[in-house]
């Protein structure tokens, strides 16, 4: 939804009728997970995708009949008959696409206020009906307990059909949203649990994940702006104030400067946080990667030679740091790529923090078999 939400949130602004297809469900290797999003509207203009161009197509005459009036559907896409030129997905799995029309005023307006409270990076649910004793494609809108909300449930809005039901997946969408966790939850007609009378997408969008990037050089700078480009919110930190400026660093949503370790002792690090330490100063090394590895960050990888690696542990066991912390590191730094060039050593990073987030071999694909698109979960970062 991210990538799209500017032409949303124009397109709801605008009252221009759309419907928008979104990924509910994958099974086995499929290009794109559950929650990318297709929007079609009434001028036959698309923003977004759902297969990376397999079932593009077809989803867009779908889009074309739900937002003519056909009302919400679910459309199932497995593998394609090559020789029949089926529609399909060629990566042999198989995708569950949910098509509703955001076709009049209202409609737009309720999800307007999603995309505002998606926009200010605050987390907020999406729920769903995809099939059963429900409507398909009711929805209901879930901000955290305590959130400002609309009468009903605090911190909703709309409903899925039922008081039971929106109580019991307002109480899920909340745990998944916790854990940034999004899928299909089943329940009862009026939301009893162990029962598979309804399946309910719960879409979860948490604040963007954080890349602090420690040390202001110029591999820090494009280091900054592969991790934007991921969609990392990113911060650079530095002690040295000539360093440490807007203008060396204008794709990084924050500079700082400030001691490092006393900047991160200060700041939020969860699961999905990603350290880079680019210093290549003991004085500031020692102390930062010793917080760092107090907190719960999904990957700390530090720049600096194998001898530089080696002394770095000394130094961390003399302050104190048990082995089982210092395995943690990923130093030095990155994938061997063969990297030179600061913009080709931020690849390498970057390459090495996906492949932790998903569980990636880091070798070519030509040299496996077996699925490209890896059909666990991350680990660790989401």
């Amino acid at each position: 939804m991210r990538d799209i939400l500017p032409d949303l949130r124009a397109r709801c602004s605008d009252g221009i009728p759309f419907a928008l297809a979104t990924v509910v469900a994958v099974h086995g290797s499929a290009p794109r997970d559950p929650g990318a999003v297709l929007a079609v509207d009434a001028a036959g203009t698309v923003v977004g995708s759902v297969s990376g161009g397999c079932v593009e197509g077809d989803v867009y005459e779908v889009a074309r009949e739900v937002l003519a009036g056909a009302g919400p559907r679910v459309v199932s896409y497995g593998i394609s008959d090559d020789e029949a030129f089926g529609v399909g997905l060629t990566c042999g799995g198989t995708i569950e696409v949910l098509v509703r029309a955001y076709a009049t005023a209202a409609e737009r307006e309720d999800l307007a206020a999603l995309l505002d409270l998606i926009a200010a990076d605050l987390p907020v649910a999406e729920a769903t009906v995809l099939s059963g004793a429900a409507e398909t494609g009711a929805r209901l809108v879930v901000r955290p307990a305590l959130a400002p909300g609309v009468p009903g449930i605090p911190g909703t809005l709309g409903t899925l059909g039922s008081e039971g039901l929106d109580a019991a997946v307002t109480d899920d969408a909340r745990g998944l949203l916790a854990q940034g966790h999004t899928g299909i939850q089943w329940y009862g007609a009026h939301g009893q649990r162990r029962m598979q009378e309804v399946a309910v997408f719960v879409r979860t969008y948490a604040p963007p994940p954080r890349m602090l990037v420690f040390g202001a050089i110029d591999h820090a700078a494009a280091t900054a702006r592969i991790g934007s480009f991921l969609g990392y919110r990113v911060t650079v930190c530095d002690a040295r104030p000539a360093f440490a400026t807007r203008e060396r660093f204008p794709v990084a949503d924050e500079v700082v400067c400030a001691w490092p370790h006393d900047y991160l002792e200060a700041t939020e690090v969860d699961a999905r946080t990603v350290i880079c330490v680019l210093t290549h100063d003991p004085k500031f090394d020692v102390p930062l990667l010793a917080a760092a590895l107090r907190t719960p960050a999904a990957y700390i990888g530090v720049m600096g030679s194998r001898r530089t690696h080696r002394d770095r542990l000394a130094r961390l066991r003399a302050a104190g740091v048990d082995e089982a912390h210092l395995a943690r590191l990923a130093s030095p730094v990155g994938l061997d790529l063969g990297a030179r060039t600061p913009e080709e050593t931020a690849v390498s990073i970057a390459a090495e923090i996906i492949q932790h987030r998903w569980g990636g071999t880091g070798r070519p694909l030509g040299e496996l078999s077996g699925a490209i698109h890896h059909p666990g979960g991350p680990t660790g970062t989401r």
